[in-house]
């Protein structure tokens, strides 16, 4: 009822001042004063006011606003845990069935094809391996298509 009281007043007091100001010929400004001073009348006669005073003196209310933050620090967090990984264990990734395994390795491949990461056979310390001529190049790759039948 306070509420209501106070917005009236400011109402019809903007009004008077936008009354004086139209009075020194100042129309523009006096029309922006009047739509100014009509604002907490419209707030009261539409209830914003009761609801807005029932919402702030409301313990229940403000325990909603708690949980509702509470609910929100709750999801940034585990976003950000989420992104900077800690979240994730240290699991191998899942074959997919039908792709080739990332160690297969046509049966007569080279040492190259082997790659870095896998192990590779050791050789005898006396003998060492030709460096492949520009035609074997192929050969490793049509050994791995004849493997996959294409």
């Amino acid at each position: 009822m306070l509420a209501e009281t106070i917005c009236s007043a400011a109402s019809v007091a903007g009004l008077g001042i936008a009354a004086l100001t139209a009075y020194r010929r100042r129309f523009l400004a006096a029309t922006r004063i009047a739509a100014y001073a009509l604002v907490p009348a419209g707030l009261v006669m539409t209830g914003v006011v009761r609801w807005a005073t029932e919402v702030v003196f409301e313990p229940v209310v403000w325990a909603g606003f708690g949980v509702l933050g509470l609910a929100w620090l709750l999801f940034a967090t585990t976003r950000l845990v989420e992104r900077r990984g800690l979240g994730r264990a240290a699991k191998p990734a899942k074959p997919v069935k039908g792709a080739p395994a990332r160690d297969a390795v046509a049966p007569a491949a080279s040492e190259p094809s082997l790659g870095a990461g896998t192990a590779a056979r050791p050789q005898s310390a006396g003998r060492q391996r030709p460096q492949a001529a520009a035609g074997d190049d192929f050969s490793d790759i049509e050994a791995i298509l004849k493997k996959h039948g294409i």
